[in-house]
């Protein structure tokens, strides 16, 4: 199994950026991690659409091909921290890798949610994509934390 995170644009704030690269490496520990950063695509001039659309593309090239795509979209199906691990250790378990995409400002384009085998929904609300990368990189964390019966998820 592999997991894979594709996300548009680095993180901003060097404390945020710290962040994500602490729950990165920690998850790492538990899942074959690749995380991959995309370009974000300049909104000046263009509608929400196009930025969207051609976000997309770009993330669309750097998807395992063979992988279960997630799409993290605030529209998406919710579950608590135990569900999504036993979730992941079933695809585990299955052999499947995972491919999980946060999208940029304008979220994601509707050929690539189209092709989700799954869309998540990471929080109730609205989420910026860099909150959104750390949200999902301690969870994933904390799925392997759980599937290993360590005492992190109380």
């Amino acid at each position: 199994m592999r997991v894979q995170v594709v996300v548009i644009g680095r993180p901003r704030q060097a404390g945020l950026a710290d962040a994500i690269q602490e729950y990165e490496t920690r998850a790492s520990r538990y899942w074959p991690l690749e995380v991959q950063e995309v370009r974000e695509e300049p909104a000046r001039g263009l509608t929400a659409a196009v930025v969207r659309e051609r976000e997309s593309a770009r993330i669309a090239e750097r998807l395992a091909p063979e992988a279960h795509l997630v799409v993290c979209d605030p529209g998406g199906s919710s579950q608590d921290s135990a569900a999504f691990a036993a979730w992941l250790g079933g695809q585990r378990d299955l052999g499947r890798s995972v491919s999980f995409v946060i999208g940029g400002a304008y979220g994601i384009g509707d050929g690539l949610r189209g092709r989700a085998t799954r869309r998540l929904s990471l929080a109730p609300w609205t989420l910026p994509h860099e909150v959104a990368r750390l949200v999902l990189a301690e969870q994933l964390y904390r799925a392997g934390t759980i599937l290993r019966g360590e005492p992190y998820h109380k």
